[in-house]
């Protein structure tokens, strides 16, 4: 009787800890993250910094030299992004804080291939900052010819 009661009680202790494991192992289902998710982990200090470069009129064109150089082989010609990289035309893009942008060219994305550009001299962060700003948000194009009324 005893060894049936033990028995009886270890066969239930034990399917417990196997519903137990199994219930922690299932993968949760979770939303994708968006490509732009990192914006959001820029510390508040360079979230609040302002563009030292906003006003300079020649920082748009020396940004786009830049551009051109490091960046539009990932980010495309027009910055509309590519299987490499995300879109800088988009509005999350485009709404950061300038000091968003330039924490995230300072310290990369190693881990989705954007790479650190602490290397580049800081005023010439801040022009690509200003280029990417100026370029302002992608029109969305709908193909009239399809649209239907």
């Amino acid at each position: 009787m005893k060894i049936t009661t033990f028995a009886g009680i270890s066969a239930l202790l034990l399917s417990g800890l196997c519903f137990l494991s199994a219930a922690q192992s299932k993968p949760e289902k979770t939303e994708p993250v968006s490509v732009y998710a990192e914006l959001e982990k820029a510390p508040a200090k360079y979230r609040a910094k302002p563009n030292p470069m906003e006003k300079d009129k020649d920082a748009v064109a020396a940004g786009k030299v830049l551009f051109e150089e490091h960046c539009a082989e990932c980010h495309g010609e027009n910055a509309l992004g590519t299987k490499k990289a995300p879109n800088l035309r988009a509005r999350e893009v485009q709404t950061a804080p300038p000091g968003t942008l330039f924490w995230i060219l300072t310290n990369g994305i190693v881990r989705k291939g954007m790479p650190v550009w602490s290397k580049l001299p800081e005023p010439q962060r801040w022009q690509l900052v200003t280029f990417v700003q100026s370029l302002g948000p992608a029109e969305p194009t709908a193909d009239k010819t399809t649209a239907k009324p």
